[in-house]
């Protein structure tokens, strides 16, 4: 059990280091004759990737997809689908002082502590970079649930918020996923200024998932809010993890509570109930600041480019439990 995988009839395994020849995913229960279209893959990895914003780390990566198994004549085989990006703007040499030294609140330490042996170079398998694999492994998962929208933007970064939530999924989010022109513009120019600075910021990134069938969840352990849980919380730098508001919920008395739909966040005991999902995620900033991050390569904030990675892992989690539910719908029918 080496913790690289996840999902039961839908599963990926993420593989590769951020500054090793590629990073890839494998996807195993992908059902057959499912169109796949690779530039729509393109699309959903050029939302994560580097470089495209001045906010954004300084590493520019294409990372173009290579489809090694798994399709044939732009169909799913039904058999396990293997997909690299190859890593091609590698400045390992940045790091080579951190042979022999850790930086805080990273998995340096921690991981020289649970394997006695590291690749120290961009954070290795720690690194924020695997999570392309994840959007990739969310691009086959989407395949398998059409006609559920995922819909995630940022609604908080430092003590910037949004005022409420989006009226729906077709707003515009931005050039940063704030779905609020004026608060991007300010918290773009609070970014840049960070960056110059060598300082960073965290904050909360908002997910709506909505037109999910009642009835995806399994009783006691595997509960769609639990795999949820654990989804998200995989995520480098997710420290945080509710429900809807959960904790002003917790907040409420039971007449109250019972009497606000919108307080269970589409699931009860753990199985959906139709109604609109809602998530929300807090990220830290990240460690790397001071004299470090204005000579390395770093994000001042990583929700930016965590947006589309929040929308895969919910899509991967949505269709494992989909092919669940479909399993036990097709024994009674």
């Amino acid at each position: 059990m080496s913790g690289n995988s996840i999902g039961q009839l839908f599963r990926i395994t993420t593989f590769g280091e951020s500054h090793g020849e590629a990073l890839g995913v494998v996807i195993d229960g992908m059902p057959a004759g499912l169109k796949v279209n690779p530039d729509d893959l393109a699309r959903e990895l050029k939302r994560r990737a580097p470089g495209q914003h001045e906010v954004h780390t300084s590493r520019k990566e294409e990372d173009a997809a290579e489809i090694l198994s798994g399709v044939f004549e732009g169909k799913s085989l039904g058999t396990p689908i293997t997909v690299i990006v190859r890593n091609t703007n590698q400045r390992s040499q940045d790091y080579d002082p951190l042979k022999e030294t850790y930086r805080p609140g990273h998995a340096d330490r921690t991981t020289m502590l649970k394997y006695g042996h590291r690749d120290h170079r961009g954070g290795g398998r720690a690194s924020g970079r695997e999570t392309l694999a994840r959007v990739i492994g969310g691009y086959f998962a989407g395949l398998v649930i059409p006609g559920i929208s995922f819909f995630a933007y940022i609604e908080e970064v430092a003590h910037f918020r949004l005022s409420g939530p989006p009226r729906d999924h077709s707003v515009d989010r931005g050039e940063i996923n704030i779905p609020d022109e004026a608060l991007s513009a300010t918290v773009v120019a609070f970014l840049k200024d960070c960056k110059v600075k060598g300082e960073s910021a965290g904050g909360v990134v908002t997910i709506s998932i909505r037109n999910a069938p009642a009835g995806l969840g399994e009783p006691v352990f595997d509960k769609l809010k639990a795999d949820f849980a654990k989804a998200m919380l995989s995520l480098p730098a997710c420290i945080g993890f509710s429900v809807a508001d959960a904790f002003s919920t917790a907040r409420l008395p039971g007449s109250v509570m019972s009497a606000t739909s919108s307080t269970f966040g589409g699931m009860e005991g753990g199985i959906t109930n139709g109604d609109e999902i809602v998530l929300k995620l807090a990220f830290k900033a990240p460690s790397t600041i001071g004299e470090k991050a204005k000579a390395g390569r770093h994000d001042p904030c990583i929700l930016p480019r965590v947006v589309p990675v929040v929308e895969a892992m919910a899509k991967i989690v949505m269709a494992d439990h989909f092919l669940r539910q479909s399993a036990y719908d097709s024994f009674h029918s």
